[in-house]
């Protein structure tokens, strides 16, 4: 029979002691965990980061059931960047991003106009751009280990962030690791209006032989000759 101990009996005092036992190795296990996810995001980084520069191809495709975007309903956007330390020069969306390290312009083929701004693209908008890949996950998320899966004869490591801000537009990221080149395969930015953005590299180079002019802008391909205007 259970024994009275200052008002709680001897079976309840074991089942506190269970709960808090529980909860401390919960604790114990997410902080493993967290550390674990972190530091294979630092070798992801350490690797990818010391490549003189890289050439991605990717594909994007986006699901958003409120919206009415099933899956298949639209084709996948298809971009590639190349970038090299801070600079970068992206096509995606029709459109040419190029960044100097200083400034970058955005160049609208389809209107043939080039937009000229101060600083790199800031993501205030919630979204994470192909030329933050490497950078994104840095601040502002905490880490967790997800699923190992094989996918097209890879092992691929799955990790999960969490945004620390609760009035971020996104709700998780999902980035997807080759265990065997600690390469990023895909990113999966999961929206607060339910929408799934997924990003794929299909092709991956690294050290290439660049052009000088690849981080700069054209002004005579630009020009108001060719009927282009520069703001």
């Amino acid at each position: 029979r259970s024994v009275e101990m200052s008002g709680i009996t001897e079976d309840q005092m074991k089942k506190i002691s269970v709960f808090f036992f529980s909860c401390i190795l919960s604790l114990n296990l997410f902080s493993q965990n967290s550390e674990e996810a972190k530091l294979l995001l630092d070798a992801v980084s350490e690797k990818m980061g010391a490549y003189e520069n890289m050439y991605i191809q990717f594909s994007q495709t986006l699901i958003n059931e409120e919206a009415g975007i099933q899956k298949g309903d639209e084709p996948p956007i298809i971009g590639n960047i190349t970038l090299q330390q801070e600079k970068y020069n992206l096509d995606y969306l029709g459109n040419t991003f190029i960044f100097d390290g200083k400034k970058m312009y955005v160049i609208n083929n389809d209107e043939k106009e080039v937009t000229i701004s101060d600083g790199d693209i800031d993501g205030d908008d919630g979204f994470i751009y192909p030329s933050k890949l490497l950078t994104f996950h840095k601040e502002g998320y905490t880490y967790a280990m997800g699923k190992l899966k094989k996918i097209k004869r890879k092992k691929i490591q799955f990790v999960t962030l969490y945004p620390i801000d609760s009035e971020s537009n996104i709700v998780e990221v999902q980035l997807a690791i080759d265990t065997t080149t600690k390469h990023i395969y895909q990113l999966i930015q999961l929206g607060e209006n339910n929408s799934k953005t997924t990003f794929t590299i299909t092709q991956f180079e690294s050290n290439q032989n660049l052009s000088d002019t690849l981080f700069s802008l054209n002004r005579e391909k630009y020009s108001e000759t060719n009927g282009y205007s520069i703001d």
